[in-house]
């Protein structure tokens, strides 16, 4: 037995029987959740007053990142009061108001206050991620009051440290985004027993991407100066944002510009000091980073130059490659993909045929499971997999496949926020469950770089909350691109991961306001959710970094940047009405994406309409305005960049990331929309003659088992209609008139009718579900339209840039008179945005 070991024991010893002499038993004081005043009552516990602070206790022997959390906790404190707390391992005596932090089974501390009462290991003991924050009365000799913050595990203990940091106004973006908390003289904490876990989702992270033109260049600039690159430092702050948030897993960064996480020996001791499970991306097989490390690892390690990048042809290499990683990672918590595609988001090599890929890919992972299990040393069924049939993996899992029971499928969307598939009623059996691969940002086809973040929690929500609907509660893992500008939408992603039930579609709209509340304070929640409600709204219709290749009416133009300058001028009044601790927070998460959107839309549209005018000044004049346009997009990023937070950020923001097309200026935009053959004629575009918003229906009926919900924020008019719970029944094409229905009425003059219907450019659910909808007009007939169109498709292509898909229908009418028109929803997942009649 270790010194540490028999001191622990001692230590023991002499609490129980202090215990035991005191005679107190452990009760929890009565209080009603979790919360923060700042007056003294004798019912609440006392963190900071008198400029005291309670002493912060954790056992010298529990895990690491319960320590790391322990520090932040007095960091935070000591921003909002200017008082830091002590730390310590061992306190004899005992304080009047201790705060005991600790891990079930790693803290004596929390161990010996179940002596009396077994509270506390019952509600935790076994579970995942799961903590108890309570204020306990008289639990030892000398100690009135003790707050209890314990932990399932480590994770567990730490998120119940960074929860009361939230409760304390902190947000999880002090750091990452200058959110300064606002300063306090006292803090007194009323807590109730509040047990928060285990979480919806079992792994919850981000994917470190597209980092060329952010956080590569200003993490070398500014954090891992030695090794200029995004290395340990760099990480040490993304993790501790991470736990923040409740998050537990990542993808770390692995472009070429950025060496594999695995290079540099820090980054996983880091992540595993702070308990972050590490895996790698969908073109990642077993921990590597292919583009980096195939060439790099053979080079320099073997010392002989690598073979072709085929199983087929070159196994013993690729073999050796794996195995030397698995032997690496063995003893951290890792999610291992399994599978094998190019280099970098490519094809597998080597076969040509679908059946050849289909027999490699089979073969690849029988090997790759037998190395796991040979060298992790348990049985394959622990060890978490991971498998993404992502792109051209789709169609040969959907060849035939036979993946193991027990592996994750990580089903993913279609780069642009909308789930390809999700489990069939087969594959939700499977032990394995699954999971989702979801981009807040993409790079790819088609005309997109996100350097905006501008999905809205509705549409989120929407998709998620689908997929958990279908099984998909094992792994949740977003592209989160450089981290900024995607804050908001990032803590959105994984409260809802941590509860899926706390923001469900029908309610996601909200969020924004609740966020802003607690980040910029209640009398800036309303303004900032408007503005961002409409940003949201915007974007729908086509996103900023999708403007040019977007087809708008000449009335619709002007409109756009009346919105958008509304909403900019509305940004920019409210900067100054900001507390100064909180303005360059403000600048960030909102000023920023709203003046960037606005002045790309001006950029484009300007651009255009200089094209469409008859007279060489007007022309011009249009020209000039594209030009100011472009300027204050380079202006107002080298703001970001050197000037908020005092140049912290030098680096972070780029105003044409890739040198893309849509981002450079007007001479250049002007000859894309040549190049495009767009009509510059300013002919009209035929309006409808009556357009419904879903939120107009006169009457709706319901079956029992699926209702129709508006969900506010979703699609392109602002709500959208769509059959909850996503798990009801698909209705055939025959029984029409028994699905679930919206009417409307209105008056419709005699003759052929078109009616349109606009829907979220979603996909169907999984093969045999589709995306129908029915139209019946006065009684008669219904239409059946299904509006799925697959990924990578022309129309797919036209759908996700406009924001909507559509279906059309005819009908005549005979006489000018009112009609009745009935919307039949006959499968879950279809979103209907508005119905137009021409």
């Amino acid at each position: 037995m270790s010194f540490i070991q028999r001191r622990f024991v001692l230590s023991g010893l002499c609490l129980s029987l202090l215990i035991v002499l005191s005679g107190h038993s452990l009760k929890a004081a009565p209080k009603q959740g979790l919360s923060i005043a700042v007056e003294y009552s004798q019912a609440a516990f006392p963190l900071v007053h008198q400029h005291r602070a309670a002493t912060i206790i954790v056992d010298e022997n529990d895990f690491e990142v319960v320590h790391i959390a322990a520090r932040a906790l007095c960091r935070d404190i000591n921003d909002i009061t200017g008082i830091k707390p002590d730390l310590k391992t061992f306190v004899n005596p005992l304080s009047k108001f201790p705060v005991f932090v600790g891990t079930v089974g790693r803290s004596q501390w929390i161990d010996e206050l179940n002596k009396k009462n077994d509270f506390l290991v019952n509600k935790l003991k076994g579970k995942w991620e799961t903590f108890i924050i309570t204020i306990i009365d008289n639990p030892f000799d000398g100690v009135e009051k003790a707050l209890v913050i314990a932990g399932s595990d480590r994770r567990g203990t730490a998120f119940g440290v960074f929860e009361l940091s939230r409760a304390l106004g902190v947000s999880p973006w002090i750091w990452w985004a200058d959110v300064h908390p606002e300063p306090r003289e006292s803090l007194y904490v009323q807590a109730d027993e509040v047990l928060m876990g285990p979480p919806s989702v079992k792994y919850r992270g981000i994917f470190l991407n597209d980092e060329d033109w952010g956080l590569q260049p200003w993490a070398a600039r500014n954090m891992d100066t030695d090794i200029k690159d995004i290395g340990p430092k760099t990480y040490a702050q993304i993790f501790e944002l991470l736990l923040r948030l409740k998050v537990n897993f990542i993808w770390p960064a692995m472009h070429p510009c950025t060496k594999a996480f695995y290079y540099y020996p820090e980054n996983p001791v880091v992540a595993d000091k702070y308990a972050i499970v590490v895996g790698s991306s969908h073109c990642e097989p077993m921990l590597r980073n292919n583009v980096f490390e195939w060439k790099e690892n053979f080079t320099n390690e073997y010392r002989t130059k690598p073979g072709p990048w085929r199983y087929d042809t070159n196994r013993e290499q690729i073999h050796r490659y794996w195995l030397d990683r698995v032997k690496q990672s063995a003893s951290r918590e890792s999610v291992y993909t399994i599978g094998m595609r190019g280099i970098h988001d490519s094809g597998i090599p080597g076969p040509e045929t679908t059946e050849g890929k289909l027999d490699l890919l089979q073969q690849v992972i029988h090997d790759q499971r037998l190395m796991l299990e040979a060298n992790i040393g348990k049985p394959i069924e622990s060890i978490p997999q991971i498998f993404c049939p992502y792109k051209e993996v789709l169609n040969i899992y959907r060849a035939g496949l036979k993946l193991p029971d027990d592996v994750t499928i990580i089903w993913a969307d279609d780069n642009h926020g909308y789930v390809r598939q999700l489990s069939t009623p087969a594959e939700q059996k499977r032990n394995g469950a699954s999971g989702i691969y979801y981009h807040l940002s993409y790079w790819g086809a088609p005309h997109d770089y996100l350097w905006l973040s501008s999905t809205s929690p509705s549409r989120i929500s929407f998709e998620m909350s689908k997929a958990y609907a279908y099984g998909a509660s094992l792994l949740w893992v977003f592209n989160a691109g450089d981290i900024k500008p995607a804050e908001m939408e990032i803590e959105f992603a994984m409260d809802l991961a941590w509860d899926v039930s706390a923001w469900p579609p029908d309610n996601a709209h909200a969020y924004v306001k609740s966020w802003a509340a607690r980040t910029f304070g209640e009398q800036f929640a309303e303004p900032i959710a408007q503005i961002k409600e409409e940003y949201y709204q915007l974007a729908q219709n086509a996103k900023p970094e999708h403007v040019l290749y977007v087809d708008f009416s000449p009335e619709q133009a002007e409109q756009r940047i009346k919105d958008y300058r509304d909403i900019a001028q509305k940004a920019e009044k409210l900067y100054g009405k900001i507390p100064d601790r909180l303005r360059d927070a403000y600048f960030q998460l909102i000023l920023y994406p709203v003046w960037g959107a606005c002045w790309m839309n001006e950029k484009v549209l300007y651009s255009w309409k200089s094209l469409c005018q008859k007279s060489l000044g007007a022309s011009l004049a249009y020209e000039e305005k594209a030009e100011t346009a472009y300027k204050r997009i380079q202006a107002t990023t080298r703001v970001y960049n050197e000037e908020i937070a005092h140049g912290k950020w030098n680096g972070m923001m780029s105003s044409h990331p890739r040198d893309l097309e849509i981002f450079k200026d007007p001479k250049a935009i002007i000859a894309a929309i040549k190049k495009q053959g767009k009509d510059t004629t300013q002919s009209e575009l035929q309006s409808p003659c009556i357009k419904f918003s879903v939120t107009d229906f006169t009457d709706k009926h319901d079956l029992p088992e699926a209702r129709i919900q508006v969900i506010k924020g979703l699609g392109i008019d602002g709500a959208s209609a769509t059959v909850l719970p996503f798990s009801s029944p698909s209705i055939p094409d025959e029984k029409v008139s028994e699905a679930p229905y919206i009417e409307f009425k209105a008056e419709l003059p005699a003759g052929v009718r078109t009616i349109k219907v606009k829907c979220l450019p979603t996909h169907r659910i999984h093969d045999g579900r589709g995306l129908r909808y029915a139209v019946s007009v006065n009684n008669g007939a219904a239409q059946v339209v299904d509006v799925y169109a697959p990924s990578k498709s022309s129309t797919w292509r036209k759908n996700v840039l406009r924001g909507y898909s559509e279906g059309q229908t005819t009908c005549t009418i005979e006489r000018d008179d009112k009609v009745i028109l009935h919307l039949y929803l006959l499968d879950p997942g279809l979103a209907v945005s508005c119905i137009e009649v021409y």
